[in-house]
């Protein structure tokens, strides 16, 4: 990789809002943020809008954070008659696009909380893309609707 290009792909990983794939395409990440829990709750979300404005289609294929033990991407469907919440192995980022992750839909699910999470923290999230590029970003601790996460904080 040239200098020039290490330089800017190690900045926007550290701005926490760009990332530069190898060949090009770029993801944004926006408004990205984590359910603040109840005490003793033990899993959260993470929600975000993710922007490829590359004309390379993407995919992220997983998350990691400290703050939990497990980090899946998850979304929310029907299934007999009942919203029920379910792992998926990727989720799709079409070229041009723009890609919601929000409560009773996409998510980045956060299983077995390390600290209990409440307003004003941050939670450090590293996004993992399909072409093994890593953006790594901090997301604020946020009270949410309960309603909107379609009993998620049970999972």
């Amino acid at each position: 990789m040239q200098p020039l290009i290490r330089s800017l792909v190690a900045a926007a990983c550290l701005s926490g809002t760009h990332l530069f794939a190898a060949d090009g395409a770029a993801i944004q990440v926006t408004d990205p943020y984590v359910r603040a829990v109840p005490p003793g709750q033990p899993n959260s979300a993470a929600f975000m809008t993710l922007s490829n404005t590359g004309e390379t289609p993407r995919a992220l294929v997983a998350a990691e954070s400290d703050a939990a033990a497990t980090v899946e991407l998850h979304t929310h469907g029907m299934v007999d008659g009942m919203m029920r919440m379910r792992r998926v192995d990727r989720i799709e980022l079409p070229a041009g696009e723009q890609v919601a992750l929000q409560p009773g839909g996409l998510h980045v699910m956060l299983i077995g909380l390390t600290q209990q999470l409440e307003p004003g923290m941050d939670v450090a999230l590293t996004l993992v893309l399909n072409d093994g590029s890593r953006l790594q970003l901090t997301a604020p601790v946020r009270r949410i609707d309960v309603g909107g996460m379609g009993g998620h904080g049970g999972h």
